[in-house]
């Protein structure tokens, strides 16, 4: 076992029931059995026993012992939950951070309050108060290659609450939604607490198969698409415009509406036509300020057609209300003094230099990324159990995502890892990389404890 021996054993017992050597039910050794068949000490194994506990893995009942618990039923996310000082977190999806962006929320802080509204503090009207917000995202959406009018613009707080509210526009409960096999990893639960049936559909270095979208449709249940064209999707896969051309062939074809979910905004350079371009009749478009500009920065804009924009104003309203006003505020006087495009731009090039520097690491390896793209996707191979690389990586202090957490059909297998490539320092990224490339080079078995 490495250091820190608790987290050891306690990575070491995940591993054993994520691949099944325990089962639910399974009683585990006392501590001091345990303790002394490792020769380790009594607190370290209590210690290790605390974190499965944490991790909601094992339970403790008084008087019986310690026992492995049933899975839970409600999804883990795939980033670690907080940020833990001795891990390096590549698990979790964020732009490049730098104290830049601290200065400058300061500093638009202090402006917004020598300057402040009284309608951003006092109005209960999202109408009235947001004209001049929805006003100046006509201009923003043009650069992500949205052509639309303000009434068509609805301020949220972010991509998830534009995710929900299109959900509940454009797929009533009981309906059927389709989506990418391997997609977003709220999406799933999302549909399932709303009523919405999801159905994976295949996938290739493009993203969503229009062939196997229209196999899917035949059955006439399907009523929406929920498709991240752009390289924010797990796999980092970037479709091109062809590919977006015949998938809105076949949602016409099949009266599906479109939710399009693209948080990268303008960050790409050499924009291919979103798919609300190409049938803004049909089409949920869903961007955010927090992975382009950055993460504090909770407000975002969701087109919508002509005929949901009512439905729209009505379900935000009993699920938000209103965008929050201080932070919509903020963003749109960046947009309008060009600071927020001047913040996507430097965002960019940080982006650029974070994958100059996976790819000098990652040479030889076969992954797929987009140079202006959070993360890289590195398929593992079916030598390597996912579970347990991500455990031995995890235990040399480095935390990614695991494939399989993005799985939307039962069947679908990732195998891969998701690795943030913006959510640290370059130097805690070329020591993560170092990590995992040497945990690909070395022997793939897993070693496991007995007990």
């Amino acid at each position: 076992m490495s250091r820190p021996v608790y987290l050891s054993l306690a990575e070491q017992v995940q591993s054993a029931i994520a691949e099944g050597h325990l089962a639910v039910g399974d009683r585990l050794p006392t501590h001091r059995q345990l303790a002394d068949q490792l020769g380790i000490s009594v607190q370290t194994v209590s210690r290790a026993y605390e974190e499965l506990i944490r991790r909601g893995l094992i339970s403790g009942e008084t008087g019986r012992g310690t026992f492995v618990r049933a899975a839970k039923s409600e999804p883990d996310p795939p980033f670690i939950p907080q940020r833990v000082d001795e891990v390096i977190d590549l698990s979790i999806l964020k732009p490049v951070c730098d104290p830049l962006h601290v200065e400058a929320m300061k500093q638009g802080l202090v402006e917004l309050a020598s300057s402040l509204p009284p309608s951003v503090v006092l109005s209960f009207r999202p109408n009235t108060l947001f004209a001049r917000h929805r006003a100046a995202a006509v201009p923003w959406l043009r650069d992500c290659g949205v052509e639309t009018s303000a009434a068509n613009v609805t301020l949220t707080n972010g991509a998830t609450a534009g995710m929900t509210i299109a959900l509940m526009a454009a797929a009533p409960p009981g309906s059927t939604m389709v989506t990418e096999e391997i997609g977003h990893h709220t999406l799933l639960p999302l549909a399932s607490y709303m009523g919405i049936k999801l159905r994976g559909v295949a996938i290739d270095e493009q993203g969503l198969l229009p062939d196997a979208l229209d196999a899917a449709c035949r059955d006439g249940t399907v009523r929406a698409l929920f498709v991240m064209p752009s390289p924010i999707n797990p796999t980092a896969s970037h479709m091109g415009a062809a590919r977006r051309a015949d998938i809105v062939r076949v949602a016409q074809r099949h009266n599906l509406s479109i939710i399009e979910n693209d948080p990268l905004g303008p960050i790409l350079e050499e924009r291919r036509p979103p798919l609300a371009a190409l049938a803004p009749e049909r089409t949920l478009y869903v961007t955010s300020f927090t992975k382009c500009v950055m993460p504090g920065l909770r407000t975002g804009y969701l087109v919508v057609p002509d005929r949901l924009i009512a439905a729209v104003a009505n379900r935000h309203l009993v699920t938000n209300w209103m965008a929050t006003p201080l932070i919509a505020e903020m963003a749109t006087r960046w947009v309008e003094s060009g600071f927020a495009m001047e913040m996507v731009r430097w965002q960019r090039r940080a982006l650029r230099r974070r994958h100059e520097l996976a790819a000098e690491i990652l040479a030889g390896i076969p992954y797929r990324g987009h140079p202006e793209g959070l993360h890289v996707w590195l398929p593992l191979g079916d030598s390597r159990p996912e579970a347990t690389f991500v455990s031995h990586a995890r235990l040399q202090g480095v935390a990614v995502a695991a494939g399989s957490a993005f799985a939307i059909s039962p069947g679908a297998r990732a195998g891969a890892l998701r690795i943030s490539i913006a959510s640290t320092t370059e130097s805690e990224l070329r020591a993560g990389l170092g990590v995992i490339v040497n945990l690909l080079n070395s022997d793939p078995e897993p070693v496991l404890l007995a007990i």
